[in-house]
């Protein structure tokens, strides 16, 4: 015999054994230890089903001995008997996993019935059909949830029943119909499985406990918990608690009930109920439920009687709560109580107001919201109320949603939204060729490229949807249109994209402004006053830093120039540049871009003074500013095949002669960063020049800014000294012309694991280090990130051999360790050094609280997932002290 415990009367435990009893066991233990109307049962353990999964599907040792032994109890209780014709004893067999999962395992009521038990208890309450109802429910769940046969099987029978009997409701079936229609269930059962539904009670009861515990795995349970990321390992616990019946007649009911409104946060009672019913009644859709506030007119006395049991309950657990009753014969009963899952907007006004109300605390109140999910509330949303069937799904990959014309092209994409029209660009994969298409463009929909690919990093940048991966869409560019399964969808065609789902619609669908509420203000009042990291954004134009400032960044951590020299006017001159042959040809061409980069910077300092702007200097390799290998190859083709001017020809046929000299096998590794400062300083002196004179300008206009000059993907001492030298060099010409000072440091970021690993030596020359997780990532797993979301790590998810994917959620164990590394060597050489983080697990909470943990002093994120970023940073605070 065991000595583990596995089973628990409710009166035996209590709310703070939830990963033991379950949520669903912990709050039942402690509605009971608080004295509300709780029917008697017991729970058995989530240790039972952990080690029922992983012995094959066997019952640990001892186990239905414990079962049966609580059973024995509950029967001396109610005085009823378990098997026994007169005066029978009914279960609910309910899951309850420790962490909440509504709707995702499964549940049997009216467990007991027998041929036999089903006339005890028609004697018990003299009410046939009442009786057969329980009988007839019983078979078609137990047969759904334990034998695997199909509900719409019996749904099906029960519905031409009704018709033959010209019957709307369930309940109208009289008892002797009701008879029939169960010896149509046995039938069914004996066709579908070779045996007869089980008479015996206790085997109905073993099987039902395996069938939860095997609810475990489902694929529903499965895919929930990968969204929500609840640990496999959890199991679930099994409660099994005496009926309470509310389909005995028009004084009972059974109903669903939040203590507040799970949609607005608004204070109150906001649910249905139904007279005459059992609980799947109320989800099954068959019957219109009423407003929970019509039970005051139906059972005034119960209706008073559940009001001050919720409000009993909100104080108790001290927050909103969604809770499950059933009324039997005028008598309440309370079948589950938990915390209530809750809208963006409702958790973010429920905590503020019981802050307000004196129930929690602010800090409580800044941790009972989720930082992840306070995204829904930034962006135009589509209207949920409106029920929409999508043509295909891929990666929500930037929340929000856009309607719009479709669009193949990023050119023609900028031309029509310059126009004012609305366009959705579609492509197979953006690239940074693309970025002048999409800041014209409504959102992004790829088919391919996963959650951090370039067009997600960019769009969520821009605060645009953007659906990826949208493997399902085949895009045919000389058709210029797209097909999912049957559906054609042209250029032109109005489709509307939902970056918060992923789905892709036809036409255009209603939307739903953001607002931003006061409680929404005050909690990031709040967490100001607790968060210890510096919140700054990554901005590449004025009108983000704007953005960046309304959602309360403190700087800017990242603004990459290469997205200035994609502007339409600018890109012909950045290839001149780049084809030039001499160095004289090449500062003619940078002389020209000099103008154009001086003023981007003069329109992003201004709007972030005095705040700091860390601007990196060009990091991208030069060939990803000439035209597409391939298709410069086609036009070439087309050109001659058209018998064109041939001096046009051999302009182009040097255009690829370049394009090939600079083609590299694995460009995320090639020549490109510092080694292009180093083998062309002439561009990074450009660069510095015109920050240095446009902060000279500003000087002059009597705006104070502070920059910080970042010399990206350094791996040693020698290349950011050579780099530093050639930078301290413009400002003292750029000095000497203007007499103005200026006030500036130099750093570099940190994206190599030699780089951190020799973070003490380049920490003597730096004035700051910015870790670029993106590359840290790829270059410490070895993975290509647009190759690897696309292709293998979606696999490696699903076998476990990952937990996150590691350019979503920062690699605490790999790219982790190597970061720690480099705050400790970098730290032990100049004790003051600034240090942050500006990749994409910039506003990813997981990451923040790591980066917080590991004494950064700032992150830089998106300007749109700056709140998220404040609420993360205080959470970590709090929960790291």
């Amino acid at each position: 015999m065991s000595s583990k415990k596995y089973v628990y009367l409710f009166e035996e435990g209590n709310s703070d054994m939830r990963m033991l009893l379950g949520g669903k066991g912990a709050n039942l233990a402690e509605m009971t230890r608080i004295g509300l109307p709780v029917p008697p049962g017991f729970t058995i353990t989530t240790e039972a089903c952990n080690a029922y999964l992983a012995s094959g599907e066997k019952f640990p040792e001892g186990m239905l001995e414990e079962v049966f032994a609580a059973l024995s109890k509950l029967e001396t209780r109610t005085g009823k008997k378990f098997s026994q014709r007169e005066n029978p004893l009914l279960v609910s067999v309910r899951s309850g996993a420790a962490i909440s999962m509504p709707g995702m395992m499964d549940t049997i009521l009216n467990l007991g019935l027998n041929d036999e038990t089903v006339k005890g208890l028609a004697d018990l309450t003299g009410d046939d059909r009442f009786a057969y109802d329980c009988y007839r429910r019983f078979i078609q769940m137990f047969s759904d949830v334990v034998l695997g046969i199909e509900h719409a099987t019996f749904d099906d029978l029960i519905e031409r029943y009704k018709r033959k009997l010209s019957l709307i409701f369930d309940y109208e079936i009289p008892a002797e119909e009701l008879m029939n229609i169960i010896n149509d269930y046995k039938n069914i059962v004996r066709e579908e499985k070779g045996f007869d539904f089980p008479q015996d009670v206790k085997e109905q009861l073993s099987m039902a406990i395996q069938a939860v515990f095997s609810s475990w795995n489902n694929q529903r349970a499965i895919v929930y918990r990968r969204l929500n990321k609840i640990d496999d390992s959890l199991g679930t616990a099994v409660n099994i608690q005496c009926m309470a019946f509310g389909n005995m007649g028009e004084n009972c009911g059974t109903g669903v009930a939040f203590t507040r409104n799970p949609s607005t946060g608004d204070k109150e009672l906001y649910g249905e109920f139904l007279i005459n019913a059992q609980g799947e009644d109320v989800v099954a859709g068959i019957r219109t439920p009423t407003p929970i506030s019509r039970l005051k007119d139906e059972l005034p006395q119960v209706y008073q009687q559940f009001v001050d049991t919720c409000i009993k309950l909100e104080n108790h657990y001290r927050d909103m709560q969604d809770i499950e009753f059933t009324v039997e014969k005028g008598t309440l009963y309370m079948l589950q109580t938990r915390n209530g899952k809750r809208t963006a907007r409702a958790s973010v006004k429920i905590a503020v107001d019981m802050v307000n109300e004196g129930i929690i605390s602010k800090e409580e109140a800044l941790l009972r919201v989720d930082a992840e999910q306070i995204n829904q509330l930034l962006h135009r949303q589509i209207d949920t109320s409106i029920d929409l069937e999508p043509i295909a799904t891929g990666l929500p990959a930037s929340p929000g949603a856009a309607c719009g014309k479709v669009i193949f092209d990023a050119d023609q994409a900028e031309k029509l939204g310059e126009a004012g029209q609305k366009v959705i660009l579609v492509r197979n994969e953006t690239t940074p060729d693309d970025i002048h298409g999409i800041v014209y463009a409504q959102g992004v929909l790829t088919s391919r490229g996963g959650m951090t690919s370039h067009a997600a990093v960019v769009a969520r940048g821009m605060g645009k949807p953007c659906v990826s991966g949208c493997e399902s869409i085949k895009i045919d560019l000389v058709g210029r249109q797209f097909t999912v399964n049957d559906v054609v969808v042209k250029e032109g065609d109005i489709i509307t994209i939902d970056g918060a789902t992923g789905r892709v619609l036809l036409g255009e669908v209603a939307m739903i402004e953001p607002t931003l509420s006061d409680e929404f203000e005050t909690l990031l009042g709040w967490a100001n006053q607790v968060k210890k990291l510096e919140i700054r954004a990554n901005a590449d134009a004025p009108g983000d830093a704007a953005k960046a400032l309304e959602f309360g960044a403190e700087g800017i951590g990242l603004c990459r120039t290469e997205h200035m020299f994609m502007a339409t006017e600018r890109l012909p001159i950045v290839q001149e540049m780049i084809l030039s042959d001499s160095l004289e040809a090449r500062e003619k061409a940078l002389a020209r871009l000099l103008p154009f980069q001086r003023e981007d910077f003069h329109g992003i300092l201004k709007v972030m003074a005095p705040n700091p702007v860390t601007i990196r200097l060009l990091d991208p390799p030069l060939h990803e500013f000439l035209p597409n290998h391939d298709a410069l190859l086609l036009e070439i083709a087309e050109l001659k095949h058209q018998k064109a001017d041939q001096r046009i020809i051999l302009e182009k046929e040097e255009l690829l002669k370049k394009v090939n000299s600079l083609a590299e096998s694995n460009p995320m590794l090639g020549h490109r960063g510092c080694r292009l400062g180093v083998t062309y300083p002439e561009i990074y002196r450009m660069q510095t020049r015109a920050i240095f004179e446009a902060m000279v300008k500003l000087k002059q206009e009597n705006i104070e800014t502070y920059v910080e000059v970042e010399i990206p993907l350094v791996m040693d001492l020698a290349e950011l000294e050579l780099l530093k030298a050639e930078i301290n060099d413009v400002y003292q010409q750029v000095k000497g012309e203007t007499g103005v000072e200026l006030n500036f440091v130099i750093g570099t970021m940190i994206e190599l694991p030699r780089a951190c690993v020799t973070a003490d030596k380049i920490a003597n020359q730096a004035d700051f280090f910015s870790f670029g997780t993106n590359d840290l990532t790829q270059t410490t797993l070895g993975f290509s990130r647009d190759d690897a979301e696309g292709k293998f790590i979606p696999i490696y998810l699903e076998k476990k051999i990952i937990k996150d994917n590691p350019f979503a959620v920062l690699d605490r164990n790999g790219v982790g360790v190597l970061m720690r590394l480099a705050v400790e060597k970098a730290r032990s050489s100049k004790p003051g050094i600034l240090m942050g983080i500006c990749g994409e697990h910039g506003g990813e909470p997981s990451s923040i609280e790591f980066c917080h943990m590991i004494g950064l002093d700032y992150v830089s994120c998106s300007p749109y997932r700056i709140p998220i970023a404040r609420l993360a940073a205080a959470q970590a605070a709090l929960n790291n002290k």
